[in-house]
């Protein structure tokens, strides 16, 4: 499917995974205040959170940017066409956040579960898949550059031991469909990066069962703190926009020098 046989319309559409929260929420915002002005539509998918999702749409159109609301689990194929129906209704795709992952409750690795193993990769891995095989089908050689934002972790990096290493090896896979996807697609009009947060303050620690779990190790960060979602989210917000474009295959990483 190719974004010029979906719609005549000349609204721009950037799609957000996980956009109720944290990294995808600020996201989702710093991109209102970007394109205040613009014929742009941002399409939100949530797991859960319908209210805090509306929320944040609300927040987007303040800005006078177009928003919508998608319930979808991206490990969920039919869920996933969900989500780009939407955009197909809105107009021509030119964005993708792939933000939407899971972290499970800190595990050695010798007490991990075939179960817990497959549903991360499901969700982290699967689901990075999906979403970006459904961008490039609307975007490569499209009339304008699209951009695939990839949300990966510097866990992909340390390997996260003694806590999450399923999750680290999802980020693992995640960075190198980055690296061979961008390759793939550059003669086609698409942009394909990767985004590497540290410690963020976002409540995906909360689900790993240490809330406070930043501020514990704020220590080893040379910087001296925890970052904040909007810090990632003006690094996404760039990558998506014509100031990176000639940036693809990159995997940036945002952890205050750790």
């Amino acid at each position: 499917m190719n974004a010029n046989e979906t719609t005549d319309s000349s609204t721009d559409v950037t799609v957000i995974t996980g956009a109720s929260r944290g990294i995808g929420a600020a996201t989702a915002r710093r991109l209102a205040q970007q394109l205040a002005g613009t014929d742009h539509h941002l399409v939100l998918s949530y797991v859960n959170n319908a209210e805090a999702a509306q929320h944040v749409a609300d927040e987007v159109a303040f800005h006078g940017v177009g928003a919508s609301i998608v319930q979808a689990d991206v490990s969920q194929e039919a869920d996933v066409i969900a989500i780009f129906s939407e955009a197909d209704s809105r107009g021509r795709l030119t964005g993708l956040v792939n933000n939407a992952g899971i972290l499970d409750t800190i595990s050695p690795f010798v007490e991990l579960t075939a179960e817990r193993i497959e549903r991360t990769w499901a969700v982290n891995i699967t689901g990075t898949f999906l979403c970006a095989r459904e961008a490039v089908k609307r975007m490569a050689d499209g009339p304008t550059t699209g951009s695939i934002v990839n949300v990966s972790s510097r866990a992909a990096s340390f390997g996260s031991p003694w806590e999450f290493i399923d999750y680290a090896a999802s980020k693992g896979a995640v960075d190198t469909m980055t690296v061979g996807l961008a390759t793939e697609v550059a003669g086609r009009n698409v942009r394909v990066n990767a985004v590497r947060p540290g410690l963020v303050h976002t409540d995906i620690h909360r689900s790993g069962g240490d809330a406070g779990r930043v501020d514990r190790l704020a220590e080893r960060i040379p910087i001296g703190r925890g970052g904040q979602p909007e810090e990632v989210a003006n690094l996404i917000a760039w990558l998506l926009s014509d100031e990176a474009s000639y940036v693809t295959g990159a995997l940036m990483d945002i952890g205050g020098g750790r």
